[in-house]
């Protein structure tokens, strides 16, 4: 069975990529086993507890995150180059549990998946 990795790189509000990319993980992880979440760029934003989307009217998906657990979606991993480049903390609590890697060790995971989906 191929392995799945989607990689979020946009932020979580001005598109609807982030919100597309968690129910196109959702639906694969009914048909997979095999899924991986990568959070660079401006996708670590995704990742934020509390965000308020309600205030610029947008709709609020970040909660969703928290039910990959139930699809056995455990493998997400987040890049702490990203975060620290958007003044984020290293360790900062987030709506999904993921490891944070340095640039290099996130590349090297990600290069183990058949298959990339980015959003």
């Amino acid at each position: 069975m191929n392995r799945v990795a989607f990689l979020f790189t946009q932020a979580p509000h001005g598109s609807s990529a982030g919100r597309e990319g968690l129910d196109a993980v959702l639906a694969t992880g009914a048909l997979s086993e095999d899924i991986g979440l990568f959070f660079i760029g401006d996708g670590v934003l995704q990742l934020n507890c509390d965000q308020q989307p309600e205030q610029i009217l947008a709709r609020n998906y970040i909660a969703t995150f928290g039910v990959l657990a139930l699809y056995d979606i455990d493998q997400c991993f987040v890049c702490a180059d990203s975060l620290l480049a958007r003044g984020q903390s290293l360790a900062a609590e987030r709506v999904l549990a993921a490891e944070v890697l340095d640039a290099a060790s996130l590349r090297e995971k990600l290069a183990a998946y058949h298959r990339v989906i980015r959003f």
